[in-house]
């Protein structure tokens, strides 16, 4: 249960990262999709930097709900387990 309690911490720890570095993921991507597309008009260029930060922002809330909700079901367990024994 430890492992499962362990791997919440990490799911946590990696959707903060995810949603403090939103904005400089999201322009390092999309400053490496503008490279690879040569030239595009200045709109699509901030659509496509909000929508990267978008993208990690969501995926930052959701390993950070699922941490959470491991963390909570890991300790639910071993309370539990300790009950029985």
């Amino acid at each position: 249960m430890k492992r499962i309690v362990n791997i919440g911490y990490l799911n946590i720890v990696i959707g903060f990262i995810f949603i403090f570095f939103s904005v400089r993921f999201g322009n390092s991507i999309a400053e490496n999709w503008l490279y690879k597309q040569g030239s595009v008009d200045t709109s699509i260029y901030l659509i496509a930097i909000q929508g990267y930060i978008n993208s990690f922002l969501t995926a930052g809330r959701i390993l950070l709900g699922i941490g959470l909700f491991t963390i909570v079901f890991g300790y639910y367990k071993i309370l539990k387990l300790s009950e029985i024994e």
